[in-house]
């Protein structure tokens, strides 16, 4: 019984290391991004003023066909807005 307790205090101390170092080197490398990468900073772009204008026709049916089939037709699509 003392083997048994004993392979289970190395099991969950060894399971604890080892995810506590998952979740430190991740955060070092969320840090090291934020901090010398960074997000490519695009300028804004003129709209024409309607947002429907901007999203594809194609793309448009697709998501009206989507809600539809989902929806089983009780669905109905008010707007969409390109985020």
């Amino acid at each position: 019984m003392g083997v048994a307790f004993e392979l289970l205090g190395v099991g969950m101390i060894t399971v604890f290391v080892i995810l506590a170092l998952v979740v430190l080197i991740g955060n070092l490398i969320i840090l090291y991004v934020n901090k010398f990468i960074g997000e490519d900073v695009k300028p804004p772009t003129k709209s024409s003023g309607s947002p429907e204008a901007e999203i594809n026709s194609k793309k448009l049916a697709a998501i009206v066909s989507a809600v539809k089939l989902v929806t089983s037709g009780a669905g109905r699509v008010t707007s969409v807005k390109k985020l």
